[in-house]
């Protein structure tokens, strides 16, 4: 009995991700509500995994340096892990693309999850909005917006005979900006029977990236202007490939318009089971696809859609980095066989933009193996060349006083008498990354770094 128990309670949790519908279950019957696990008291054993400092001191959190490749979890044995935070304070804005989460269930050798921190976390372009819905949450710390936030993740994730979570830094900087290090809970359940393969799928997400040159048109005047037809869908961003039997529950979009101009008449076109022309799921615009009206220009964040970044670059609306999620609570996306997720880059594929995202799914194992991530270089987001000669600043300034400051914190040193200055200046420069100040905060970052130099200096 309490076997069943414990799989009830993991296929309820998965309805929220899947859809609404009768139970299974010999012997019931009926609407079964999200909720309706709550009230049931089964053998099942709550445990976290976290960064707790385990001297009893308030070290609560973990460096991760250069290079580094971090275990947060190794769980053995049947279980499900249902949510995970991870919180950085100032981080370097590039930590987002540069840090790779990884997860492994069940032993296997290929992971099911591979993306960059940020982007499983809805973070997109390394710009961070604030926003709540039902699978993700980034919420606010204190001080300036978008530099102390809380990242969450509601999926559930069961597993048969264990889970591994891993953190690849491939940055030449500590993870985790003017504090250099990361916060984190990993909230699960242990059981004493694995789950019914039969009925569960394994959680997986996959990030992809494509920079469009090969487009055809220019910025259209007006709405008319949309010449081209695509009737194969063939050179549309491919979002997902995957095979096996399993279900779309969730996508983050991200869209750099390089180009200009409204870039969103691009419809989705899922193809199933090696479908042909037309596919199952035909869409009529980008933004129709997370809930929007036409053309939104302001952001938005709802439980199941949200453009929680729209740039407006430079006053131009729909210039600049875009960034939507939708989640396939009560639609999930099923396939059998196979699926092909695509969206076209404008209509008829004709604008140079800069495309990438995850999605997010279940499925039967084995998965086929993923697209090779690509490396560092070519996850960097598109910013000015200021933006660059300011981050570089931070980046350096960082790696010399995070360890002043951790002596200072944890063994009772004297902060030097250069570091006030030095940090004031730090912390106002990076706030202005997020204005978009980039000269301004390049100016701020260069007066810090001359500080400490010159500290150096005499101290010599």
């Amino acid at each position: 009995m309490a076997t069943i128990v414990r799989f009830l309670l993991l296929l309820t949790a998965l309805m929220l991700v899947s859809s609404c519908r009768r139970a299974e279950v010999p012997g019931s019957s009926g609407f079964v509500s999200p909720a309706a696990a709550l009230p049931r008291i089964t053998s099942g054993r709550t445990k976290r995994i976290s960064t707790w400092d385990r001297t009893g001191q308030n070290q609560d959190n973990r460096r991760i340096g250069p290079g580094e490749r971090a275990v947060l979890a190794d769980i053995k044995g049947p279980g499900s892990i249902n949510h995970i935070l991870v919180l950085l304070v100032y981080p370097d804005l590039l930590d987002y693309r540069d840090v790779v989460l990884r997860m492994f269930w069940d032993g296997e050798k290929t992971p099911s999850v591979e993306a960059p921190l940020g982007d499983f976390f809805c973070v997109g372009h390394c710009t961070v909005r604030r926003f709540n819905s039902l699978m993700m949450a980034i919420n606010p710390g204190m001080d300036a917006e978008t530099i102390n936030n809380g990242m969450n993740c509601y999926f559930p994730m069961p597993f048969a005979s264990g889970a591994r979570i891993e953190l690849e830094n491939q940055s030449s900087r500590t993870l985790g900006g003017a504090w250099g290090r990361i916060w984190y809970h990993i909230d699960y359940e242990e059981f004493d029977t694995p789950p019914s393969d039969d009925h569960l799928g394994r959680f997986h997400a996959q990030w992809r990236r494509t920079v469009f040159k090969d487009a055809r048109g220019k910025p259209r005047q007006g709405l008319g202007a949309f010449p081209g037809l695509n009737t194969t869908g063939k050179d549309n961003y491919a979002l997902l490939e995957a095979e096996g039997e399993g279900q779309v529950v969730g996508m983050f979009l991200e869209v750099d318009n390089l180009q200009g101009g409204w870039w969103g008449e691009g419809d989705d076109m899922v193809f199933i089971d090696g479908e042909g022309w037309p596919p199952s799921l035909h869409g009529t615009g980008t933004e129709e696809i997370f809930g929007g009206g036409a053309c939104p220009h302001t952001e938005y964040a709802g439980l199941y859609t949200g453009f929680v970044l729209i740039e407006n670059l430079g006053g131009q609306r729909f210039r600049g980095k875009n960034a939507m999620y939708r989640w396939f609570a009560h639609d999930p996306i099923r396939f059998r066989k196979s699926i092909r997720m695509t969206v076209e880059h404008g209509h008829d594929n004709d604008y140079e933009n800069d495309y990438s995202s995850v999605v997010y799914w279940y499925q039967r194992e084995p998965h086929a193996t993923f697209p090779a991530l690509p490396p560092r270089e070519q996850r960097l987001p598109n910013f000015p060349e200021v933006f660059w000669r300011a981050e570089a600043k931070f980046s350096k300034l960082n790696e010399a006083t995070v360890p002043v400051l951790d002596r200072f914190a944890y063994e009772g040193v004297a902060l030097p008498p250069w570091v006030g200055p030095v940090r004031d200046r730090t912390l106002r420069g990076y706030t202005l990354f997020y204005t978009r100040d980039y000269e301004k905060a390049d100016r701020l970052l260069g007066e810090a770094l001359s500080i400490m130099e010159s500290a150096g200096r005499s101290a010599r």
